[in-house]
């Protein structure tokens, strides 16, 4: 009889623990489940909620003193959540504990084996671009990936595993490495350029004073010499006043449009006394001499012709203003104010 109660208590021991391992095994395994899950997930439920919450408060502008202070650029920073504490499968030992987090130390040393191994001068292994201002990844088997490509590797297989080494449960580290080498990378692109310019210059001034060595190009260096020379002193020479200039040319043409209007005029008023047909002069009634007949004296007498288109001899025509009481001088025959001209 003691004997069978001491086996049905052994029993009931039995199924008891049994029940507490089988209950802790299930809720670690909903625990890593649901860890995962979110570790996956979290990013797009953020920004979802970025986007909705964007939507909601679209109107409302934040204030400079409600804005977040910028971090520093160069700072580096353990990603992931703080450290979970241990399920009870764990605590019984029926599942292994999570590896302890690696200190600052331990870092150095996964860092300074990513630089000795050069992951950071080399591309992403994932998208195969390099670095340069973009986020990067450090993970603790001392693997360097872009933390875009690093997330999407993750969303696209399903798990977090290193996609090199395939270490499982690995921990990220935000680095700068990347950005630091393209920043040193463009800096000696901008001085080598600036270093070049300047050589570039310096050696078309010592080619301009200093002749050369060849005797072809010594030949041609003096030439080019002597003929800026040459014209710089013609350039000096020569008045270059560009204003004045174009005024005496402006002058020039105006006289020579004076001149050619004068002709006309006087062209137009001598057609228009030939038309008249008047051969004598109308004071002293001798030939004016028109039909080309050379009478005794005739060719001797000067001819005026006044602006009214009439002909007189010119000692006619002073004889009549010397004996004309009037102050306005006016034509014998029509009348009207003249000016006369010599032909």
């Amino acid at each position: 009889m003691v004997l069978f109660s001491f086996v049905q208590n052994l029993s009931s021991k039995t199924d008891e623990r049994l029940a507490i391992r089988a209950v802790a095994l299930q809720d670690h395994m909903a625990r890593t489940l649901h860890m995962e899950n979110v570790s996956l997930r979290e990013p797009v439920r953020r920004r979802c909620s970025s986007v909705q919450k964007k939507g909601k408060h679209r109107e409302k502008t934040p204030s400079i003193q409600n804005l977040p202070l910028p971090c520093s650029l160069e700072e580096e920073y353990v990603l992931g959540p703080s450290p979970q504490p241990l399920t009870l499968a764990q605590r019984l030992g029926l599942v292994d504990a999570p590896p302890i987090s690696l200190t600052t130390q331990e870092w150095e040393h996964v860092k300074a084996r990513s630089v000795q191994e050069g992951d950071s001068v080399q591309p992403c292994v994932i998208c195969r671009e390099e670095f340069r201002l973009q986020p990067q990844v450090l993970l603790s088997c001392s693997h360097v990936f872009h933390r875009a490509c690093l997330h999407a590797f993750e969303r696209f297989s399903g798990k977090k595993c290193c996609p090199m080494c395939r270490r499982e449960q690995y921990e990220t580290r935000v680095i700068h490495d990347g950005a630091r080498i393209y920043r040193e990378k463009c800096a000696v692109r901008i001085q080598a350029c600036w270093r070049g310019h300047v050589v570039r210059k310096w050696y078309k001034e010592i080619r301009k004073t200093v002749p050369p060595k060849d005797k072809l190009l010594r030949r041609k260096f003096f030439e080019i010499k002597v003929t800026r020379e040459v014209s710089d002193s013609f350039l000096q020479s020569c008045n270059t006043n560009v204003e004045e200039f174009l005024d005496t040319l402006d002058d020039s043409v105006e006289l020579s449009r004076t001149v050619f209007r004068q002709f006309e005029i006087t062209t137009y008023r001598v057609q228009k006394a030939l038309q008249r047909e008047t051969l004598d002069c109308p004071i002293c009634l001798a030939p004016l001499g028109l039909d080309g007949a050379e009478t005794g004296g005739d060719r001797h007498r000067v001819r005026a012709l006044l602006s009214c288109s009439h002909l007189f001899h010119l000692c006619c025509l002073e004889s009549f203003e010397v004996f004309c009481w009037d102050e306005n001088l006016l034509c014998p025959l029509c009348r009207s104010p003249y000016q006369k001209m010599i032909i």
